[in-house]
């Protein structure tokens, strides 16, 4: 399911968008390493880092992929990959507690809506008094009304199968596991649409954001969100980011 939806992210130029953000961030704030949160199986971000080392003035960065439970699979192919500026870290990493992460700036990529509200306050509690940058990026919207949301399923689950059919073979490296479990024993499409409209409704609005940072304001760590778009100016996400003030 993640290998397919880093090919979705690619297909819709997510790494493009994400990449501007990062960059800006990487610049004022002087840093050299992202630190990706709950990297899963790696996601976005290795395209990501490949665009933001393009650009002279990031040409230096690294990439530490992590998560709370590391993905053994993602840890073996990074080993054998000739890339020396993405690394899996091994040891376990809590996002609600960022004064033990590594240091560098911190992104959670469409992972954040997995964080239940509790949960939420904590990491951004924990990014403003361990006074640690932190992007915060949804490639979904919830903007559709529930009860909308729940009409629209009978039309947006084949839809959303229907790609992961499509998407399937841009994925790399396309396993004989992959192929059985999407095409012979169609598990994959089946989860990875219920999956991705499943986490439309919990992505955080932008009031909800709000919300979660009642009390975390002050002059010495600053909070900014917007909406993402492409460099043609075309809304992709929303993103949230968190700042030390020098």
């Amino acid at each position: 399911m993640t290998n397919v939806i880093v090919v979705m992210g690619r297909a819709i130029g997510a790494a493009e968008v994400l990449s501007e953000l990062v960059s800006r961030v990487l610049v004022q704030q002087r840093i050299d390493r992202i630190v990706d949160l709950g990297s899963g199986a790696g996601g976005v971000m290795p395209d990501v880092l490949e665009r933001v080392r393009s650009k002279a003035d990031t040409a230096e960065t690294n990439l530490l992929l992590t998560d709370l439970y590391p993905n053994e699979d993602a840890i073996a192919a990074l080993d054998g990959s000739a890339s020396g500026h993405v690394r899996y870290d091994r040891n376990s990493v809590d996002a609600t507690d960022l004064a033990s992460a590594p240091t560098g700036l911190k992104t959670m990529v469409n992972c954040f809506h997995h964080m239940r509200p509790e949960q939420a306050r904590l990491i951004l509690e924990s990014a403003k008094e361990s006074r640690q940058p932190l992007l915060i990026y949804e490639m979904g919207d919830n903007f559709m009304p529930f009860a909308l949301w729940c009409l629209a399923l009978p039309i947006a689950l084949p839809l959303v199968a229907l790609m992961c059919l499509v998407f399937t073979p841009f994925v790399r490296p396309l396993t004989a596991r992959q192929l059985i479990f999407t095409y012979a024993i169609p598990l994959i499409p089946i989860f990875w649409a219920w999956d991705g409209q499943a986490s439309n409704p919990r992505i955080y609005t932008p009031e909800d954001l709000d919300e979660l940072l009642i009390g975390l304001e002050s002059e010495e760590y600053v909070w900014e969100k917007g909406e993402a778009k492409t460099p043609r100016g075309a809304k992709m996400g929303n993103y949230l980011l968190g700042l030390p003030v020098s």
